[in-house]
């Protein structure tokens, strides 16, 4: 198969009509995009990445009136998700919610729930509000592989595999959306729900606090939602997490690739560098970290060497990403059968 890279609209909302998947930019990172209520033309996605199909996949809304066509909001959790919704849609932030029977069990790996989200993205909006429908989108990449940032990473890990790749630029965010769910909280008067944060990503749990009590998931070993596999976003090349870079001691005859966080007063020791942020802004940052990462990846390296960035904020969701990608993952227990 030949894959193009384009700016025709038109003819991408032509193949999801047909069934076909189409890689399309967002605000966060690009993503494979397929009908999400043709469970054929979503089974397309899991076989371009190579996708488990125990792992979840989030459903994108052409605008707000789909949401209680996909979801059933429960009365006790409608007035914090209407809230939630009113004040971070369209944007980079997903809802895990109970679907309803429209939704394809393949979309959400066989659970009652669904994640939901509204891009903010001009493209992929422009697309989908023609298209008319939801669509499943997970990022345009090799499954587990680092997620792609422009339509060249796109064509990099999935040409040959897709028929067309909207180009829309670099993306805005860089790090994919924050994906939360709505439980029961402490206090049975107020603030009755809690907002619990599956995947950290560009709206921080410090925006969220302003709505409810926020805790941050727990990893069990069971897939709940997109992205909570131990192991993902990786390189192929190893990577390696430390404080600062001048604690790490290269082999004898050892190519090592750093990314780093600080300043750095002498390259001296590594083959390849680059620098998250010069002003060490957190913005910055994400919007880097998966293009940087790819660029170490193909620097021929032994090992990648990421200094740890401040956890707070933006920072706890780049901190996840590298965690991630510098898991291995021949120590993953608890994976869904």
């Amino acid at each position: 198969m030949k894959t193009v890279i384009s700016t025709d609209r038109a003819a991408a909302v032509e193949l999801l009509r047909n069934g076909e998947i189409v890689a399309l930019p967002t605000e966060t990172v690009y993503g494979l995009a397929a009908d999400a209520l043709n469970p054929i033309a979503v089974a397309k996605i899991f076989e371009a990445k190579e996708r488990p199909r125990f792992d979840p996949l989030i459903v994108h809304l052409p605008h707000r009136d789909w949401l209680e066509k996909i979801v059933d909001l429960f009365a006790q959790d409608r007035q914090l998700i209407l809230k939630l919704a009113e004040r971070f849609w369209p944007g980079p932030f997903t809802m895990v919610l109970p679907k309803r029977e429209t939704v394809p069990e393949i979309v959400t790996a066989g659970l009652d729930t669904v994640a939901v989200r509204i891009s903010g993205h001009p493209v992929f909006s422009e697309i989908i509000s023609t298209f008319e429908k939801p669509l499943a989108a997970p990022s345009a990449n090799r499954f587990s592989r680092i997620s792609p940032t422009t339509a060249q990473h796109v064509h990099d890990e999935l040409g040959g595999r897709i028929p067309l790749i909207i180009d829309g630029g670099s993306t805005q965010h860089g790090i994919e959306s924050t994906i939360i769910t709505v439980r029961d909280g402490k206090d049975c008067l107020e603030r009755s729900r809690r907002i619990e944060i599956l995947r950290r990503g560009p709206i921080t749990a410090e925006q969220l606090s302003k709505f409810a009590e926020v805790r941050v998931f727990t990893p069990t070993g069971r897939v709940s939602a997109p992205g909570q596999l131990s192991s993902h976003y990786a390189p192929k090349t190893p990577l390696h997490l430390v404080d600062y870079a001048e604690s790490f001691s290269p082999q004898e005859n050892q190519q090592v690739g750093l990314l780093a966080w600080n300043p750095v007063e002498s390259e001296k020791g590594f083959a390849v560098v680059r620098r998250l942020s010069e002003r060490q802004d957190l913005r910055e940052a994400a919007a880097n970290l998966f293009r940087y990462l790819r660029e170490l990846d193909q620097a021929d390296a032994d090992l990648i060497v990421a200094e740890r960035v401040p956890s707070q904020g933006l920072g706890a969701a780049i901190m996840d990403r590298l965690q991630r990608a510098a898991h291995d993952p021949s120590d993953e227990q608890g994976r869904p059968e």
